[in-house]
Protein backbone atom coordinates (compact mmCIF):
# COMPACT_ATOMS: atom_id res chain seq x y z
CA UNK A 1 0.00 0.00 0.00
CA UNK A 2 1.39 3.63 -1.47
CA UNK A 3 2.34 5.82 1.45
CA UNK A 4 -0.64 8.38 2.55
CA UNK A 5 0.09 11.95 0.99
CA UNK A 6 0.54 15.15 2.47
CA UNK A 7 -2.85 16.74 3.73
CA UNK A 8 -4.54 18.32 0.35
CA UNK A 9 -3.90 21.63 -0.76
CA UNK A 10 -7.07 23.25 -1.72
CA UNK A 11 -5.92 26.52 -3.51
CA UNK A 12 -3.70 26.89 -5.96
CA UNK A 13 -2.28 30.14 -3.64
CA UNK A 14 -0.79 27.91 -1.10
CA UNK A 15 1.79 26.28 -3.76
CA UNK A 16 4.55 28.86 -2.82
CA UNK A 17 4.31 27.72 0.72
CA UNK A 18 5.44 24.33 -0.16
CA UNK A 19 8.14 25.78 -2.37
CA UNK A 20 9.43 27.85 0.01
CA UNK A 21 9.31 25.49 2.62
CA UNK A 22 10.94 22.97 1.06
CA UNK A 23 13.26 25.02 -0.92
CA UNK A 24 13.18 24.17 -4.19
CA UNK A 25 15.23 25.40 -6.88
CA UNK A 26 15.24 23.40 -10.18
CA UNK A 27 11.25 22.43 -10.89
CA UNK A 28 10.94 19.80 -13.93
CA UNK A 29 7.36 21.43 -14.61
CA UNK A 30 4.74 18.77 -17.03
CA UNK A 31 2.81 21.77 -18.05
CA UNK A 32 -0.90 21.24 -20.41
CA UNK A 33 -0.06 25.02 -21.58
CA UNK A 34 -3.73 25.26 -22.89
CA UNK A 35 -4.99 24.62 -19.49
CA UNK A 36 -2.30 27.03 -17.99
CA UNK A 37 -3.28 29.42 -19.50
CA UNK A 38 -7.10 29.20 -19.95
CA UNK A 39 -7.04 28.00 -16.12
CA UNK A 40 -5.43 31.30 -14.99
CA UNK A 41 -3.13 29.38 -13.18
CA UNK A 42 -0.11 31.05 -15.39
CA UNK A 43 -1.31 34.00 -13.35
CA UNK A 44 -0.35 31.97 -10.12
CA UNK A 45 2.64 29.87 -11.12
CA UNK A 46 4.22 32.04 -13.48
CA UNK A 47 5.93 33.85 -10.86
CA UNK A 48 7.40 31.10 -9.01
CA UNK A 49 8.35 29.51 -11.69
CA UNK A 50 10.51 32.77 -13.26
CA UNK A 51 12.38 33.12 -10.62
CA UNK A 52 13.33 29.32 -10.54
CA UNK A 53 16.06 27.50 -12.48
CA UNK A 54 12.74 25.71 -14.27
CA UNK A 55 12.54 22.99 -16.91
CA UNK A 56 9.25 22.65 -18.56
CA UNK A 57 7.75 19.62 -20.78
CA UNK A 58 5.04 20.53 -23.10
CA UNK A 59 3.34 19.63 -26.26
CA UNK A 60 3.09 15.87 -25.22
CA UNK A 61 0.15 13.95 -27.06
CA UNK A 62 -3.40 13.34 -24.99
CA UNK A 63 -2.84 10.03 -23.19
CA UNK A 64 0.51 9.16 -22.30
CA UNK A 65 2.79 7.63 -25.04
CA UNK A 66 6.03 6.06 -24.55
CA UNK A 67 7.72 8.67 -26.83
CA UNK A 68 6.54 11.67 -24.82
CA UNK A 69 8.48 9.50 -21.47
CA UNK A 70 11.19 8.72 -22.93
CA UNK A 71 11.79 12.93 -24.10
CA UNK A 72 10.91 14.03 -20.16
CA UNK A 73 13.66 11.19 -19.10
CA UNK A 74 16.20 13.16 -21.41
CA UNK A 75 14.91 16.70 -20.36
CA UNK A 76 14.55 15.70 -16.78
CA UNK A 77 18.46 14.09 -16.29
CA UNK A 78 19.71 17.23 -18.03
CA UNK A 79 17.96 19.52 -15.75
CA UNK A 80 18.84 18.19 -12.23
CA UNK A 81 15.55 18.65 -11.00
CA UNK A 82 14.74 19.44 -7.49
CA UNK A 83 10.91 18.50 -7.57
CA UNK A 84 8.01 17.68 -10.32
CA UNK A 85 5.06 19.75 -10.62
CA UNK A 86 2.53 18.28 -12.92
CA UNK A 87 -0.37 20.96 -14.41
CA UNK A 88 -3.34 19.54 -16.19
CA UNK A 89 -5.36 16.54 -17.12
CA UNK A 90 -4.59 13.10 -16.36
CA UNK A 91 -2.25 12.97 -19.08
CA UNK A 92 -0.34 15.30 -17.81
CA UNK A 93 -0.10 14.10 -14.70
CA UNK A 94 0.59 10.33 -15.50
CA UNK A 95 3.20 11.69 -17.76
CA UNK A 96 4.44 13.24 -14.62
CA UNK A 97 4.79 10.42 -12.23
CA UNK A 98 6.19 8.41 -15.03
CA UNK A 99 8.87 10.68 -16.05
CA UNK A 100 10.06 11.54 -12.59
CA UNK A 101 10.38 8.07 -11.11
CA UNK A 102 11.43 6.07 -14.56
CA UNK A 103 14.22 8.58 -14.73
CA UNK A 104 16.19 7.57 -11.57
CA UNK A 105 15.46 3.62 -12.44
CA UNK A 106 18.82 1.77 -14.06
CA UNK A 107 16.17 0.19 -16.77
CA UNK A 108 14.68 1.55 -19.82
CA UNK A 109 11.46 3.47 -19.83
CA UNK A 110 10.11 0.55 -21.99
CA UNK A 111 10.92 -2.45 -20.11
CA UNK A 112 9.58 -0.41 -16.97
CA UNK A 113 6.06 0.55 -19.04
CA UNK A 114 5.79 -3.08 -20.07
CA UNK A 115 6.41 -4.83 -16.78
CA UNK A 116 9.57 -6.54 -17.89
CA UNK A 117 11.91 -4.17 -15.07
CA UNK A 118 10.24 -3.03 -11.52
CA UNK A 119 10.79 0.24 -10.63
CA UNK A 120 13.14 0.38 -7.21
CA UNK A 121 14.27 4.19 -6.55
CA UNK A 122 11.74 6.75 -5.35
CA UNK A 123 12.51 10.26 -6.87
CA UNK A 124 12.49 13.42 -6.29
CA UNK A 125 8.81 14.98 -4.83
CA UNK A 126 6.10 15.48 -6.71
CA UNK A 127 2.91 17.69 -6.58
CA UNK A 128 0.22 17.19 -9.09
CA UNK A 129 -2.33 19.96 -9.84
CA UNK A 130 -4.97 18.67 -11.77
CA UNK A 131 -7.39 21.30 -14.15
CA UNK A 132 -10.04 18.62 -14.88
CA UNK A 133 -12.46 16.74 -12.49
CA UNK A 134 -12.39 13.24 -13.45
CA UNK A 135 -8.79 11.01 -13.25
CA UNK A 136 -7.91 11.16 -9.93
CA UNK A 137 -4.53 10.67 -10.92
CA UNK A 138 -3.34 13.14 -8.40
CA UNK A 139 -4.79 10.33 -5.30
CA UNK A 140 -3.14 7.10 -7.09
CA UNK A 141 -0.28 5.00 -7.39
CA UNK A 142 -0.14 4.15 -10.50
CA UNK A 143 0.00 5.30 -14.63
CA UNK A 144 -1.12 4.59 -17.75
CA UNK A 145 1.34 4.61 -20.71
CA UNK A 146 0.75 3.60 -24.55
CA UNK A 147 3.52 1.55 -25.70
CA UNK A 148 3.61 0.76 -29.51
CA UNK A 149 -0.48 1.47 -29.30
CA UNK A 150 -0.93 -0.74 -26.29
CA UNK A 151 -2.12 0.56 -22.84
CA UNK A 152 0.15 -0.24 -19.84
CA UNK A 153 -0.28 0.42 -16.08
CA UNK A 154 3.11 1.31 -14.43
CA UNK A 155 1.93 0.88 -10.24
CA UNK A 156 4.14 1.68 -7.41
CA UNK A 157 4.10 3.31 -4.04
CA UNK A 158 6.05 6.39 -5.24
CA UNK A 159 3.96 7.31 -7.90
CA UNK A 160 1.68 8.35 -5.53
CA UNK A 161 1.78 12.17 -5.65
CA UNK A 162 3.48 14.03 -2.18
CA UNK A 163 0.85 16.68 -2.80
CA UNK A 164 -2.50 16.99 -3.98
CA UNK A 165 -3.38 20.51 -5.25
CA UNK A 166 -7.24 19.97 -5.79
CA UNK A 167 -8.51 24.01 -6.40
CA UNK A 168 -12.35 23.89 -8.08
CA UNK A 169 -11.37 27.19 -9.77
CA UNK A 170 -9.02 25.71 -11.86
CA UNK A 171 -12.33 23.64 -13.79
CA UNK A 172 -14.09 26.90 -14.33
CA UNK A 173 -12.65 26.76 -18.13
CA UNK A 174 -13.35 23.50 -19.28
CA UNK A 175 -16.04 23.15 -21.75
CA UNK A 176 -18.69 21.33 -21.63
CA UNK A 177 -17.53 18.14 -23.73
CA UNK A 178 -14.20 17.94 -21.53
CA UNK A 179 -16.27 18.51 -17.93
CA UNK A 180 -18.60 15.14 -19.47
CA UNK A 181 -16.05 13.22 -20.31
CA UNK A 182 -13.92 13.62 -17.16
CA UNK A 183 -17.09 13.58 -14.51
CA UNK A 184 -17.89 10.34 -16.71
CA UNK A 185 -14.69 8.85 -15.81
CA UNK A 186 -14.85 9.84 -12.08
CA UNK A 187 -18.56 8.36 -11.58
CA UNK A 188 -17.29 5.12 -13.46
CA UNK A 189 -14.35 5.06 -10.91
CA UNK A 190 -16.19 5.19 -8.50
CA UNK A 191 -18.97 2.39 -9.09
CA UNK A 192 -16.65 0.34 -10.17
CA UNK A 193 -14.45 0.82 -7.04
CA UNK A 194 -17.71 -0.40 -4.75
CA UNK A 195 -17.91 -3.66 -6.79
CA UNK A 196 -14.52 -4.63 -6.97
CA UNK A 197 -13.35 -7.72 -5.70
CA UNK A 198 -10.63 -5.42 -3.77
CA UNK A 199 -13.29 -3.23 -2.35
CA UNK A 200 -12.67 -2.33 1.64
CA UNK A 201 -14.63 -0.09 4.12
CA UNK A 202 -12.34 2.43 3.42
CA UNK A 203 -12.72 2.42 -0.10
CA UNK A 204 -16.53 1.78 0.01
CA UNK A 205 -16.73 4.85 1.94
CA UNK A 206 -14.77 7.22 -0.42
CA UNK A 207 -16.10 5.88 -3.27
CA UNK A 208 -20.11 5.85 -1.91
CA UNK A 209 -19.59 9.30 -1.64
CA UNK A 210 -17.80 10.19 -4.83
CA UNK A 211 -20.71 8.23 -6.99
CA UNK A 212 -22.62 9.97 -4.93
CA UNK A 213 -21.42 13.59 -5.94
CA UNK A 214 -20.70 13.11 -9.33
CA UNK A 215 -24.39 11.62 -9.74
CA UNK A 216 -26.04 14.78 -8.50
CA UNK A 217 -23.82 17.37 -9.98
CA UNK A 218 -22.00 15.86 -13.55
CA UNK A 219 -25.38 17.13 -15.21
CA UNK A 220 -25.57 20.72 -13.77
CA UNK A 221 -21.62 20.77 -14.28
CA UNK A 222 -21.93 20.23 -18.33
CA UNK A 223 -24.55 22.15 -18.97
CA UNK A 224 -25.36 24.54 -16.55
CA UNK A 225 -22.19 24.86 -14.62
CA UNK A 226 -21.63 27.03 -10.57
CA UNK A 227 -18.38 27.21 -8.59
CA UNK A 228 -20.82 24.80 -5.72
CA UNK A 229 -21.38 22.38 -8.60
CA UNK A 230 -17.46 22.70 -9.50
CA UNK A 231 -16.36 21.71 -6.32
CA UNK A 232 -18.67 19.33 -5.86
CA UNK A 233 -17.30 17.29 -9.32
CA UNK A 234 -13.31 18.36 -7.95
CA UNK A 235 -14.54 16.27 -4.84
CA UNK A 236 -16.39 13.41 -6.22
CA UNK A 237 -12.68 13.08 -8.42
CA UNK A 238 -10.50 13.17 -6.08
CA UNK A 239 -12.36 10.82 -3.62
CA UNK A 240 -12.94 8.47 -6.50
CA UNK A 241 -9.29 8.70 -7.03
CA UNK A 242 -8.62 7.47 -3.76
CA UNK A 243 -11.22 4.92 -3.52
CA UNK A 244 -9.26 3.31 -6.56
CA UNK A 245 -6.24 3.97 -5.55
CA UNK A 246 -7.26 0.97 -3.20
CA UNK A 247 -9.00 -1.14 -5.76
CA UNK A 248 -7.85 -0.52 -8.84
CA UNK A 249 -10.77 -0.59 -12.00
CA UNK A 250 -12.86 -3.42 -13.47
CA UNK A 251 -14.73 -4.33 -16.61
CA UNK A 252 -15.84 -0.66 -17.97
CA UNK A 253 -12.38 -0.02 -17.74
CA UNK A 254 -11.15 -2.98 -19.15
CA UNK A 255 -13.30 -2.55 -22.22
CA UNK A 256 -12.60 0.75 -22.37
CA UNK A 257 -9.00 1.47 -23.69
CA UNK A 258 -9.58 -0.67 -27.21
CA UNK A 259 -12.07 2.08 -27.92
CA UNK A 260 -9.81 5.04 -26.60
CA UNK A 261 -7.09 3.81 -28.73
CA UNK A 262 -8.83 2.34 -32.12
CA UNK A 263 -11.49 4.76 -32.50
CA UNK A 264 -10.02 7.81 -30.77
CA UNK A 265 -13.01 8.12 -28.00
CA UNK A 266 -11.95 10.29 -24.97
CA UNK A 267 -11.51 8.19 -21.73
CA UNK A 268 -14.50 8.65 -19.68
CA UNK A 269 -17.07 8.24 -22.32
CA UNK A 270 -15.22 4.79 -23.12
CA UNK A 271 -15.70 3.91 -20.37
CA UNK A 272 -19.55 4.93 -19.44
CA UNK A 273 -20.67 3.79 -23.15
CA UNK A 274 -20.58 -0.04 -21.31
CA UNK A 275 -21.48 1.02 -17.64
CA UNK A 276 -24.77 0.15 -17.98
CA UNK A 277 -24.66 -3.27 -19.18
CA UNK A 278 -22.08 -4.23 -17.11
CA UNK A 279 -23.72 -3.23 -14.12
CA UNK A 280 -26.83 -5.67 -15.40
CA UNK A 281 -24.13 -8.38 -16.12
CA UNK A 282 -22.66 -8.14 -12.22
CA UNK A 283 -26.02 -8.00 -10.73
CA UNK A 284 -26.45 -11.28 -12.13
CA UNK A 285 -23.68 -12.95 -10.31
CA UNK A 286 -23.90 -16.28 -8.84
CA UNK A 287 -21.70 -18.62 -6.50
CA UNK A 288 -20.20 -20.00 -9.83
CA UNK A 289 -18.81 -17.23 -11.09
CA UNK A 290 -17.92 -14.76 -8.60
CA UNK A 291 -14.50 -14.08 -8.44
CA UNK A 292 -14.84 -12.22 -5.12
CA UNK A 293 -13.73 -14.27 -2.39
CA UNK A 294 -16.13 -13.23 0.30
CA UNK A 295 -18.42 -14.54 -1.98
CA UNK A 296 -21.99 -13.55 -4.25
CA UNK A 297 -23.90 -12.25 -1.52
CA UNK A 298 -21.45 -10.19 -1.21
CA UNK A 299 -21.09 -8.61 -3.99
CA UNK A 300 -24.59 -8.49 -4.53
CA UNK A 301 -25.06 -5.96 -1.36
CA UNK A 302 -22.24 -3.88 -2.90
CA UNK A 303 -24.61 -4.04 -6.01
CA UNK A 304 -27.61 -3.07 -4.33
CA UNK A 305 -25.57 -0.33 -2.96
CA UNK A 306 -25.08 1.63 -6.39
CA UNK A 307 -28.58 1.32 -7.23
CA UNK A 308 -29.07 3.28 -4.31
CA UNK A 309 -27.25 5.83 -4.58
CA UNK A 310 -28.93 5.94 -8.45
CA UNK A 311 -32.22 6.84 -6.88
CA UNK A 312 -33.18 3.27 -8.35
CA UNK A 313 -35.69 0.96 -7.44
CA UNK A 314 -33.65 -2.05 -9.38
CA UNK A 315 -30.96 -3.13 -11.60
CA UNK A 316 -32.99 -2.16 -14.56
CA UNK A 317 -34.40 1.16 -13.89
CA UNK A 318 -30.65 1.51 -12.65
CA UNK A 319 -29.29 0.87 -15.57
CA UNK A 320 -32.31 3.36 -17.22
CA UNK A 321 -30.62 6.06 -14.91
CA UNK A 322 -27.46 5.70 -16.61
CA UNK A 323 -28.47 5.65 -19.76
CA UNK A 324 -31.04 9.30 -19.29
CA UNK A 325 -27.65 10.90 -17.46
CA UNK A 326 -25.49 10.24 -20.47
CA UNK A 327 -27.85 11.39 -23.00
CA UNK A 328 -28.08 14.18 -20.76
CA UNK A 329 -24.61 15.54 -21.30
CA UNK A 330 -24.85 14.23 -24.76
CA UNK A 331 -21.99 10.76 -24.42
CA UNK A 332 -22.36 9.11 -27.86
CA UNK A 333 -23.88 5.75 -27.56
CA UNK A 334 -21.55 2.77 -28.35
CA UNK A 335 -23.16 2.27 -31.75
CA UNK A 336 -22.28 5.59 -32.92
CA UNK A 337 -18.45 5.33 -31.96
CA UNK A 338 -18.50 1.93 -33.85
CA UNK A 339 -20.04 -1.30 -35.66
CA UNK A 340 -21.17 -4.17 -34.11
CA UNK A 341 -18.64 -6.00 -36.47
CA UNK A 342 -16.27 -4.53 -34.26
CA UNK A 343 -17.58 -5.65 -30.80
CA UNK A 344 -15.78 -9.26 -31.26
CA UNK A 345 -12.19 -7.63 -31.57
CA UNK A 346 -13.24 -5.00 -28.44
CA UNK A 347 -14.08 -8.02 -26.48
CA UNK A 348 -10.60 -9.86 -27.53
CA UNK A 349 -8.59 -7.10 -26.11
CA UNK A 350 -9.67 -6.44 -22.71
CA UNK A 351 -7.35 -5.45 -20.43
CA UNK A 352 -6.92 -8.77 -18.42
CA UNK A 353 -5.61 -7.46 -15.42
CA UNK A 354 -8.93 -4.82 -15.23
CA UNK A 355 -10.95 -7.95 -15.15
CA UNK A 356 -9.40 -9.65 -12.92
CA UNK A 357 -10.97 -6.68 -10.94
CA UNK A 358 -14.51 -7.83 -11.86
CA UNK A 359 -16.92 -9.39 -9.46
CA UNK A 360 -18.01 -11.65 -12.05
CA UNK A 361 -15.91 -13.69 -14.13
CA UNK A 362 -16.50 -12.67 -17.75
CA UNK A 363 -15.79 -14.61 -21.32
CA UNK A 364 -15.06 -12.99 -24.54
CA UNK A 365 -18.09 -13.96 -25.32
CA UNK A 366 -19.79 -12.54 -22.61
CA UNK A 367 -18.47 -9.61 -23.07
CA UNK A 368 -19.28 -9.96 -26.58
CA UNK A 369 -22.94 -9.98 -25.42
CA UNK A 370 -22.79 -7.42 -23.29
CA UNK A 371 -21.21 -5.29 -26.18
CA UNK A 372 -24.14 -5.71 -27.77
CA UNK A 373 -27.19 -5.71 -25.52
CA UNK A 374 -29.09 -2.34 -25.20
CA UNK A 375 -28.82 -0.63 -22.33
CA UNK A 376 -32.24 -1.30 -21.15
CA UNK A 377 -31.91 -4.62 -21.34
CA UNK A 378 -29.87 -7.25 -18.82
CA UNK A 379 -27.11 -9.52 -20.22
CA UNK A 380 -26.72 -13.09 -18.65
Amino acid sequence: MPAPQEPLIESLREVGAVLESLRVERPFVVLDETAYAASGADMVLEPLLSQRATTRLTKFEVNPKLQDVERGIEAYRNSDADFVIALGGGTAIDLAKLIGRLAVQSHSARELATGQATIQATGQPLMAIPTTAGTGSEATHFAVVYVDGEKHSVAHPSLLPNYAVVDPTLTESLPPGMTAATGLDALCQAIESIWSVAATEESLHDASEAATLAFANLVPATNAPTPEVRQAMCRASHLAGKAINITKTTAPHALSYALTSRFGVPHGLAVAVTLAPLLAFNAAVTSEDCMDPRGATAVSQRISRVINILGAKDVQTACAVISNLLSQIHCPALHEICSPDDFMGIAQSANAERLSNNPRRATCDQLYAVLSTPLHATPH
